[in-house]
């Protein structure tokens, strides 16, 4: 899994500058943040499920790459305890990229298509939507898969109490169950919506 999302990170990144120790640097970064002992279900497995769907879902765009890295970059800074997690992830992907000579116009549409995972709003941009799909992709993937996803989120709000927890996780649930639509994009409405409710309404049973 880590080999895959290496492959893609470095041809991404080759697309836009030839200085592959700054790219091994950059990636160095990243795969530190992904793996570190907190990361339960915000991990390098995240990042790569949503690469893997992004072929699935490929849209002609012109700015299909600065998706690309907006999937890498979304959340290099997570922390349970933390409500600025998109807005700090956003920041670190402008400096970064702005290493790489992405251009400044660029650059501003990653930022905000990583701030707007905050909030999980429909979006006027479609491939901001694509990534707001692609990020609550697992609500509507397989029980197995879903479960997992499940006791990751736990995993790293473990420093609070399942009296704490539990009413919150209800509550985000209950969030996702009251939309009409969870996800945004007709291709994701069709291939996960049906599955992502029956998954959401089972957890919140248990």
């Amino acid at each position: 899994m880590e080999d895959f999302v290496k492959t893609e990170w470095k041809a991404l990144c080759r697309r836009y500058s030839s200085d592959d120790e700054l790219i091994g640097q950059l990636w160095y970064e990243l795969e530190k943040a992904y793996t570190a002992k907190d990361r339960h279900y915000h991990n390098l497995d995240h990042i790569a499920y949503m690469l893997e769907l992004t072929d699935r879902y490929k849209v002609d765009s012109q700015q299909f790459d600065l998706l690309l890295f907006a999937i890498f970059y979304h959340d290099i800074v997570y922390k349970a305890t933390r409500s600025d997690n998109e807005a700090q992830s956003a920041l670190v992907a402008e400096a970064r990229l702005h290493r790489l000579g992405i251009p400044e116009a660029d650059l501003i549409k990653v930022k905000e298509m990583i701030i707007a995972t905050k909030t999980h709003l429909t979006q006027e941009n479609n491939l901001i939507n694509l990534l707001l799909d692609l990020d609550l992709a697992i609500l509507g993937a397989d029980e197995a898969r879903y479960d997992r996803y499940s006791q990751g989120v736990r995993k790293e709000y473990s420093i609070y109490p399942d009296l704490i927890y539990k009413p919150g996780r209800r509550k985000v649930l209950q969030h996702f169950l009251s939309q009409k639509q969870i996800y945004k994009t007709p291709a994701f409405q069709a291939a996960l919506e049906d599955k992502a409710k029956a998954n959401l309404q089972r957890e919140l049973e248990q």
